[in-house]
């Protein structure tokens, strides 16, 4: 891929050039039991839309919106019920009889458009700021006291900490399948609170859960245990991952396949059924010297099916300048990756953000008449 030379309008006509989609758009049941009528995923994106931590009738029509075409709807980031969980009172909680309520409503619409959903449980841990809603008096959890540039955010989280931890997303998804969510997915990614332990620069722990892979992981495999016992077999649990950091792009959990398989194969053994790869450009090779992208080897590692996610669909990577972008949006390596079996699903974030009809118009050789993303417009987008 080269430098973006187009504006965004015009690089969405070029979605389809030299490919048929088709493949996309077949039929796939990922996990057993979990039947979606195509390959696309909306991916969370944090909208702050939710006053008081609540889901109301415009949350609600927003993802039924989008669920008309997509086959799987992964929800923005819902707070777990732990204190110092969030730093918003704007953004949705998965606790509380009102919340729960406005939850069920949002699954009930989408499930009425035919599509699957499952909520992301989220945990900030040192990117929540002292003093912020929901909880201002809650302290900044996190493995080590750090952030990710190294500033002391607060106490290395007690033993006591990380099992109140592991107990809120238990309870975070047993309450999600009572709702009739159709999974959960785990937020391990982007730098916060589960990535911040598999991460070495903010995990400098000496205890169980610091030092080598095998402890990094602890926490997170802990998580997917609980919640697996508190759903039970047979519920699908995604679990999402990143090398990347809000703000450090060139972070790394892992510089090979083989410490990529000492954070991945605990998650699989403790009941991950599907891996939520997100990266800013899914095309790119994950490691020196292979070809194959980080959800190649997340897929041939684990034998899990993946969801690669990054720049499908838009000009530039996520937080990245308009000169990162490419040419063209052909989704031929797409397609070309799920034929390798690379891929199972695909991940849409920015894209049908922009246009809730993104995939239909896509499915219909309509790309000409696609909404592009363009910055600055999220605050008014549907």
């Amino acid at each position: 891929m080269t430098q973006l030379q187009s504006h965004p309008s015009a690089l969405v006509s070029t979605l389809l050039d030299g490919v048929d989609p088709g493949p996309l758009f077949t039929p796939v049941e990922p996990v057993p039991g979990l039947t979606l009528r195509n390959r696309f995923v909306m991916a969370p994106m944090t909208r702050a839309f939710s006053p008081e931590g609540v889901p109301g009738a415009d949350v609600a029509a927003y993802y039924a919106r989008r669920a008309a075409s997509l086959g799987l709807i992964v929800t923005e980031g819902t707070y777990v019920d732990e204190p110092s969980a969030g730093s918003s009172s704007r953004v949705p909680h998965l606790y509380g009889e009102r919340a729960l309520a406005g939850w069920r409503a949002v699954v009930e619409g989408v499930h009425a458009q035919g599509a699957r959903i499952f909520p992301q449980l989220w945990h900030l841990g040192a990117t929540r700021r002292a003093g912020c809603d929901p909880v201002p008096a809650a302290p900044v959890v996190s493995p080590s006291g750090i952030d990710a540039a190294g500033r002391t955010v607060g106490e290395p989280a007690s033993t006591a900490t990380i099992a109140a931890v592991v107990d809120a997303f238990a309870r975070a998804a047993a309450d999600a399948k009572t709702v009739g969510f159709d999974g959960v997915e785990v937020h391990g990614a982007h730098g916060y609170l589960l990535d911040q332990f598999l991460w070495e620069r903010t995990n400098q722990r000496t205890d169980s859960y610091g030092g080598p892979a095998a402890n990094r992981v602890r926490l997170a495999a802990e998580v997917v245990a609980a919640i697996r016992d508190a759903v039970g077999p047979g519920y699908p649990i995604s679990f999402r991952f990143s090398q990347w950091k809000g703000g450090h792009y060139d972070a790394s959990i892992a510089t090979t396949p083989d410490e990529l398989a000492q954070v991945l194969v605990p998650l699989t053994e403790a009941g991950v059924d599907l891996f939520h790869v997100s990266t800013r450009r899914y095309w790119l090779p994950a490691f020196e010297g292979s070809g194959r992208t980080l959800a190649g080897w997340t897929k041939e590692l684990t034998g899990r099916p993946v969801i690669a996610l990054g720049s499908v669909g838009v000009s530039a990577p996520f937080m990245g300048a308009e000169t990162e972008g490419q040419e063209t949006l052909s989704l031929a390596p797409l397609v070309e990756e799920l034929e390798r079996g690379e891929l199972d699903l695909v991940g849409l974030g920015r894209a049908v953000l922009a246009d809730a009809h993104w995939v239909k118009k896509v499915g219909a050789g309509r790309a000409a008449d696609i909404r592009p993303y363009e910055k600055g417009l999220e605050g008014v987008l549907d």
